[in-house]
């Protein structure tokens, strides 16, 4: 038996899944698994850089499929106004989604001792609970069920029943801790949270970076910088420039309207010192491309990797709607929030707390 496996689908949950290990007694590292998707994050060549670090017994490519890749479950997603049709018809879906994901999971998962899954929302999830594999459901961002409860928000409209077909009877599937084979669900704040849940655990992620001794924050910048000696360097500009004001950009609406969105805040943050831009990871604008004249800092970064340069400082960490709790690099940190948003779109798309 193995001991456990992380599955993460963004650059993010790699970092947590680095911190939770480094946060392990030094004789318990070095036997964890890691697969990383590509359903949603190109990794590029991150899995070579976690093998030299040693941390992980393994890092293994993971080609996750949406429901989209397979044409027999189109006709199950279709919307259905009668409630008893719709449930048949998600029944349905769910099991045949979590067997046709069968085919792309690279490893035999049973023989882990403990499954940490950091979005279940995507395909592994219906693949875990189809097949009645016991896991960890972890969040998938900062504060992310606070700011948005993807699972409420997605079943709204007779969420008591529908829970209780997934959690209970795994009929039908929901992410974020409702499936009947998630143990638990780890979460950053739980008094936060709106509406709570008995298989919410608080594991504070700032708890975890403070445990870091030099020599781990040392690992984690080798393992998430692609050209170090660059960013430094980039780092060590920003820091001679006067004010510095970083905006941080993310995959909010369609490509228009996105562009038009950090293209009013260059220009208005621009008004108070140099602009610097930090793309998404998953952000598909090609920001080099519509602002040339903006420094960019690697996408492929996570934010929070900033926190670990000596003497780097920003006035101002800019956001729209990414919780910015976890930023200690800048002096002030702004979140625009929904109000914002209002402006650029219709409320009902970015407003789904309030819709629950």
């Amino acid at each position: 038996m193995k001991d456990r496996i992380y599955i993460c689908h963004t650059y993010y949950h790699v970092y947590v899944a680095f911190l939770k290990e480094l946060y392990l007694p030094v004789s318990e590292r070095g036997k964890a698994s890691i697969l990383l998707s590509t359903i949603s994050c190109n990794f590029e060549n991150l899995k070579e850089r976690i093998d030299k670090t040693g941390l992980f017994a393994e890092c293994i490519p993971f080609h996750e499929k949406l429901f989209t890749a397979y044409p027999e479950l189109e006709k199950y997603y279709r919307p259905r106004n009668n409630l008893v049709l719709h449930l048949i018809q998600r029944i349905i879906f769910t099991k045949k989604y979590g067997r046709l994901t069968a085919k792309t999971v690279p490893v035999n998962l049973r023989e882990y001792k403990d499954i940490y899954v950091f979005c279940d929302a995507d395909p592994i999830g219906y693949y875990l609970n189809c097949h009645r594999i016991k896991y960890h459901a972890l969040e998938d961002g900062l504060n992310s069920v606070v700011n948005c409860n993807g699972a409420r928000y997605d079943n709204r409209g007779h969420f008591e029943l529908k829970a209780f077909l997934s959690e209970r009877l795994n009929l039908i599937f929901i992410q974020g801790g409702y499936g009947k084979y998630c143990i638990d669900m780890e979460v950053n704040d739980v008094a936060a949270i709106k509406y709570p849940y008995r298989k919410y655990v608080e594991v504070r992620r700032q708890d975890l970076v403070d445990h870091l001794s030099d020599s781990d924050k040392e690992l984690i910048l080798n393992a998430f910088i692609r050209n170090r000696k660059e960013l430094e360097e980039k780092m060590a500009h920003v820091m001679g420039e006067e004010k510095k004001i970083l905006i941080l950009t993310e995959p909010l609406c369609d490509l228009v309207t996105r562009e038009r969105i950090f293209r009013d805040l260059i220009e208005q943050y621009g008004k108070e010192g140099t602009v610097f831009l930090k793309p998404h990871p998953r952000d598909e604008l090609d920001y080099a491309k519509c602002f040339p004249e903006v420094p960019l800092i690697d996408a492929t970064v996570p934010m929070e990797i900033l926190n670990y340069f000596p003497n780097v400082c920003f006035d101002k960490a800019i956001a729209v709607l990414t919780e910015v709790s976890g930023i200690h690099f800048a002096k002030e940190n702004v979140r625009l929030g929904m109000d914002f948003m209002d402006k650029y779109e219709d409320p009902k798309i970015h407003r789904q707390n309030e819709q629950i």
